[in-house]
C-alpha cells in the first residue's frame, strides 16, 4: 500500500468510522469568541467548552482532522521550524475523542491496533514504545498485561522537582479545570543496546501519538477531583506519522512537502545546500496561506502580527537563498494542489489569498531597504564590534526588520550581539506587552449538570423556583442584600447570550428583587447575573421572573432585520456571501461578513430598500425544531465552524429567509417598522461591517440627519436644492483663495528672506539671525528659515513672532552644526528664561512662550551659550 498523506488521513477516519465514531469536519484555525487562543493549536480545541462542562455534546465518539497552528504560547514551534526535522506552524492534528463512553482500555485498544495491525498501518510492534505517568497504574498494566508490551518498553515519567501533576504526563488545560494523565506513543528510529532510549533525542524516536484521560478537575494548584463525566482526547501529527509510514527522516521528506520544495527549487532556479530556509519557506507558505483564508490580513498585532512574522520569516530566509525576485505570492497553486482534502475552498479563494501575499511582499521589500540601510549607518559609528541590543530589537519592533536578518548582517560583517542580554530583554519587553494586552475575563464561570427550561419565546414572564444559586463561582442556598451572583431557575423567559445576540436584562422578585443586568449559558443551563437589592432568595423559592420588555422587543426586530440583511446581501451583491460575525442589542445590529470588493453606494440603498419592502410585506416569521441533518438538507443557512445538537430550531421568513436560530424574533415582519443603514465599513482585508437601526431609532436617525442638513442650509442661506451646488461653489472658491494666498506667502517670504539677510550677525564663525517677523504661519516660517540655510551657511537661525499674548518660536541650524549646537538645546534656553512648552530634531524645533518680559535677555543668553560652544 503506498502511504501518501492523503491516504494517511483517510485510513485513520475510516477506522474510527468503523468504531462508530462520528467524523467531524476540521473546525476553523480561528478559536471561538471564548478562547484566549489566537489560533487553534489542537484537535481538542472546538470540543473544550464540552471537556469544561459548559455544553453536551451531540456525539459520544468522534474523530476529526484538525487543522492547527503554533507559532506562540505554550505551544510555540515558530522558531524551531527549518532548524528540527519534526515540528511545524501549520499541521493537521488527527485525533478521536470520547465523551462519557469509552476511556483508557478502549482508547489503548484503538491505537495499537491502528498502528500496527496488516490490515492499517502495519508498523513492527517492537519499533513502538509508550511513555505513562508514573502514578497510573491503571494505565501500565494495560499496556503491559492486555497488549502483551515489555516493561523494559513502558516508561514511567515522574513528577518534575517532586511537584504533584507536574509531568509532561500529566496534561493540564490551565491553571484550574479538566485535566488528567496521558500516555504517549514513540517510534523507535533506531535501535539501541538496553533499549534505553532518550525521549528528547529525536534522531532515536519521536513522538507519534499522545493520549489524554480527562479524569479529574484541577480545583487549585495542589488538589485534584474526579470528574463525574470522564473523556478522553487524542492526537497524533498527520505530518509526523506520515514521516514515520513514508519511511523518511523529517516530515520535509514526505510527499506533500517534496512538492512544495522541488517547486520552490525549480521556480527559483535554486542550487542551494541550505535546506534550513527550504524548509522554512515550504512549512511558511503553507501556513500564511491558511491564516489568510480565515480572512486574517497581515497587520502588527494579534493574529495579523503572527502572519505578518510567518510571512516575512520566508522572505528573510528567501533573501538568505539569494532569490532576486518577489517569489512567495507565486506559491500559492503548489500549496492548492497539494492539500487534497481543501482543493475547492483553496481556489475559491485563490486570487484574494494571493494577493494579499503579494502586497506584503512588495511592502517588506521598503522594509528590508530602510532596515539594512539603516544597520549600515549604525555600524559605521560603531566604535567597537559590538552591536547594542535595544538596537536590534528596535530594528525588529519598530521597523519590522527581523532579528535573524539582523544577525546575519553582524555575521558578515564581524559585529558582536550579547545574545543572553537580547533575550532578556525581549522578553521583558514581551511581558510588559502582554501585561498591557490583557483583557478583562468574566470570572462569572459555574459548572453545573442542572438544566433549565427556556419559555421566553412566548412569555416575557413567567413564575419559576429557585435551583441553584451561586457567588464568585461557588455553589450556595442563598444570596444576601448587596451580594452579585449567578441564580438558576427552573424556567425562565431570561435568553442567555447567544448568536451575538445579547443577553436579557430585567428583574427575578420574591419579596424583595434581584436585578438581572445579564443572562447567559452555561451548558444546558441559563444563568441569570445580577445584584440583590435587599433581603434574600433562598434555594426553592417562588419567584416571579420578568424580562425588560421594552428591550427585548427591540432586540427582536434588530435580529429579525440581521436575517432580511443577510439575504439582501447575497441577492444585490450577487456574491456567496459568508457570516464573519453579529452583533445584536436593543440600539443596532452588526454584521460582519466576507466581500473582496468594494461596496458602491447605491448598492447600500438597494439593500437597504430591498429590506424595507420585505418589512412592508408583514410576512409571518416561521419556527420549528427539526432534525440538524434536515435542516442541512433544506438548505437552511448555518455556520460552518459551529456544532450544533441533533435537533437544531429553524427559521423562516417566507421563502425571503431560512436559517437555523435559537434567538428571539418578531412574529411578523411588519413590527420592525423601518430600517435604516447608519454605516457600512472596510473592518479587514475581504472584511465588510454593516450597521444597522431599526424602528424609532431609525426614525430618530433619520430626524437628526435632516436636522444636520436644515442647519447647513440655514448657515448657507440656500434651499435644499440648491445645497450641493452651493457648497461646490464654496469649495472652489476655498481653493482658489488657497491658491492665490500660497502665491502670496511665497512673495512675502522672499522678501522677508532679502530682509533678513541684511540681520545678519556673526558670533565668531557663525552666522546668527534672531528676528521678529509679521509672518504668523508656522508652515511659511519653516520654508523661510529653510532658505536662510542655504544663504548663511554655517548658521542659526531663530524667528518669532507674537499671538494672543505668546511667543512662537521657531529654531533652525545647519546641518554642519548639530554636532555641537541643536535647536532643542536653544529650545531648553529659552525654556530657562520663560515659560514654554515645545520640542523639534536637532536641525529644526519650535516651542510656544509665554510670560516674556525681556525678549533682548533671551536673545542675549543665547548668544552667549553660542559662543561658549564653539
Amino acid at each position: 500500500m503506498k502511504y501518501t498523506t492523503k491516504n494517511i488521513r483517510n485510513m485513520f477516519l475510516n477506522f474510527f468510522k468503523k468504531k462508530k465514531h462520528k467524523i467531524i469536519c476540521s473546525g476553523s484555525l480561528i478559536p471561538n469568541k471564548n478562547s484566549n487562543l489566537l489560533f487553534t493549536n489542537a484537535g481538542m480545541n472546538q470540543f473544550q467548552d464540552y471537556f469544561l462542562g459548559k455544553k453536551t455534546y451531540p456525539f459520544s465518539k468522534v474523530a476529526t482532522s484538525q487543522r492547527c497552528l503554533r507559532t506562540g504560547g505554550k505551544h510555540n514551534d515558530l522558531d524551531q521550524v527549518g532548524y528540527s526535522d519534526y515540528h511545524n506552524t501549520f499541521f493537521e492534528m488527527l485525533g478521536n475523542f470520547s465523551f462519557g463512553t469509552y476511556f483508557k482500555k478502549e482508547s489503548i485498544l484503538y491505537a495499537w491496533e491502528l498502528l500496527t495491525d496488516e490490515k492499517w498501518f502495519n508498523i513492527p510492534k517492537e519499533k513502538l514504545f509508550v511513555t505513562v505517568y508514573h502514578q497510573d497504574y491503571e494505565t501500565y498494566n494495560i499496556w503491559n498485561k492486555i497488549i502483551k508490551l515489555s516493561t523494559d518498553n513502558i516508561i514511567k515519567v515522574y513528577d518534575k522537582e517532586n511537584k504533584q501533576y507536574e509531568s509532561d504526563n500529566f496534561w493540564q488545560m490551565g491553571d484550574t479545570g479538566p485535566c488528567g494523565p496521558c500516555t504517549e506513543i514513540f517510534f523507535k528510529k533506531k535501535n539501541h543496546k538496553n533499549n534505553i532510549y532518550n525521549l528528547d533525542d529525536k534522531k532515536q524516536c519521536v513522538e507519534i501519538w499522545n493520549i489524554v484521560f480527562i479524569q479529574f478537575n484541577k480545583v487549585d494548584k495542589h488538589n485534584v477531583i474526579p470528574l463525574n463525566t470522564i473523556s478522553v482526547d487524542t492526537g497524533m501529527g498527520l505530518e509526523r506519522i506520515a514521516s514515520v509510514l513514508q519511511n523518511v527522516e523529517s516530515n520535509y521528506q514526505t510527499d506533500i512537502f517534496k512538492k512544495i520544495i522541488n517547486y520552490i527549487r525549480d521556480t527559483n532556479s535554486l542550487i542551494t545546500e541550505n535546506t534550513q530556509s527550504l524548509h522554512v519557506i515550504a512549512d511558511h507558505i503553507r501556513a500564511a496561506v491558511f491564516i489568510i483564508k480565515e480572512k486574517i490580513i497581515p497587520s502588527n498585532e494579534g493574529r495579523g502580527y503572527i502572519l505578518r512574522r510567518i510571512i516575512r520569516r520566508a522572505l528573510c530566509h528567501g533573501h538568505k537563498l539569494n532569490i532576486k525576485n518577489h517569489f512567495l505570492y507565486k506559491l500559492v497553486n503548489i500549496i492548492i494542489e497539494t492539500n487534497h482534502n481543501e482543493t475547492k475552498q483553496l481556489k475559491d479563494e485563490k486570487n484574494y489569498i494571493t494577493q494579499i501575499l503579494k502586497n506584503e511582499e512588495l511592502q517588506f521589500q521598503t522594509t528590508l531597504n530602510n532596515g539594512l540601510n539603516f544597520l549600515n549607518k549604525k555600524i559605521k559609528k560603531l566604535k567597537n564590534n559590538n552591536i547594542n541590543h535595544e538596537l536590534i530589537f528596535y530594528l525588529y519592533d519598530t521597523l519590522g526588520f527581523p532579528i535573524e536578518l539582523t544577525k546575519d548582517f553582524c555575521i558578515d560583517n564581524n559585529i558582536q550581539i550579547n545574545q543572553k542580554k537580547l533575550d532578556n530583554f525581549i522578553l521583558n519587553k514581551n511581558k510588559n506587552r502582554k501585561n498591557q494586552n490583557k483583557k478583562n475575563i468574566i470570572n462569572n464561570i459555574i459548572y453545573t449538570n442542572y438544566t433549565s427550561k427556556f419559555c421566553g419565546y412566548k412569555k416575557f414572564e413567567v413564575t419559576a423556583v429557585v435551583k441553584k444559586i451561586f457567588i464568585n463561582n461557588q455553589e450556595k442556598i442563598k444570596i444576601l442584600k448587596n451580594e452579585t451572583g449567578i441564580i438558576i431557575l427552573d424556567k425562565t423567559p431570561f435568553f442567555g447570550e447567544s448568536g451575538g445576540q445579547i443577553g436579557d436584562t430585567g428583574i427575578i422578585s420574591h419579596n424583595d428583587i434581584f436585578h438581572v443586568q445579564d443572562t447567559q449559558n452555561f451548558m444546558n443551563t441559563i444563568g441569570h447575573i445580577g445584584t440583590l437589592s435587599s433581603g434574600k432568595i433562598k434555594i426553592n423559592d417562588t419567584v416571579l421572573a420578568k424580562i425588560n420588555t421594552k428591550k427585548r422587543l427591540l432586540i427582536q426586530n434588530n435580529h429579525t432585520t440581521t436575517h432580511l440583511l443577510h439575504t439582501a446581501l447575497k441577492e444585490i451583491l450577487k456574491y456567496p456571501i459568508e457570516q464573519k460575525g453579529s452583533f445584536i442589542n436593543e440600539e443596532y445590529l452588526r454584521f460582519d461578513f466576507s466581500y473582496p470588493y468594494t461596496i458602491k453606494i447605491n448598492e447600500i440603498y438597494n439593500i437597504e430598500h430591498l429590506i424595507n419592502q420585505n418589512i412592508q410585506k408583514n410576512i409571518i416569521i416561521k419556527d420549528q425544531i427539526i432534525d440538524f441533518q434536515q435542516a442541512k438538507n433544506e438548505g437552511y443557512i448555518f455556520l460552518e465552524n459551529k456544532i450544533y445538537p441533533s435537533k437544531v430550531r429553524i427559521l423562516s421568513i417566507n421563502n425571503i429567509s431560512k436559517e437555523i436560530c435559537k434567538g428571539t424574533h418578531v412574529q411578523q415582519t411588519g413590527e420592525i417598522g423601518i430600517v435604516k443603514i447608519i454605516s457600512y465599513k472596510s473592518i479587514s482585508s475581504g472584511i465588510k461591517r454593516i450597521e444597522i437601526m431599526t424602528g424609532l431609532q431609525a426614525l430618530q436617525k433619520i430626524q437628526t440627519q435632516e436636522k444636520n442638513i436644515k442647519n447647513i442650509q440655514n448657515i448657507l442661506q440656500t434651499h435644499y436644492t440648491s445645497l450641493i451646488p452651493k457648497i461646490k461653489k464654496i469649495i472652489t472658491d476655498h481653493e482658489k483663495i488657497k491658491k492665490e494666498n500660497n502665491y502670496l506667502n511665497q512673495i512675502i517670504i522672499k522678501y522677508q528672506e532679502k530682509k533678513l539677510i541684511k540681520k545678519i550677525k556673526k558670533i565668531k564663525t557663525i552666522n546668527f539671525i534672531m528676528h521678529e517677523v509679521n509672518i504668523k504661519n508656522i508652515k511659511s516660517i519653516k520654508i523661510l528659515i529653510n532658505l536662510l540655510k542655504k544663504k548663511i551657511y554655517p548658521g542659526i537661525i531663530i524667528l518669532f513672532y507674537e499671538s494672543h499674548k505668546k511667543y512662537i518660536f521657531v529654531i533652525g541650524v545647519t546641518k554642519n552644526l548639530t554636532m555641537y549646537i541643536k535647536a532643542t538645546n536653544i529650545i531648553q534656553i529659552i525654556h530657562e528664561n520663560t515659560n514654554s512648552i515645545g520640542g523639534g530634531k536637532s536641525e529644526l524645533a519650535q516651542c510656544t512662550s509665554e510670560n516674556i518680559v525681556n525678549i533682548i535677555k533671551i536673545k542675549e543668553n543665547i548668544q552667549n551659550w553660542i559662543k561658549s560652544k564653539i
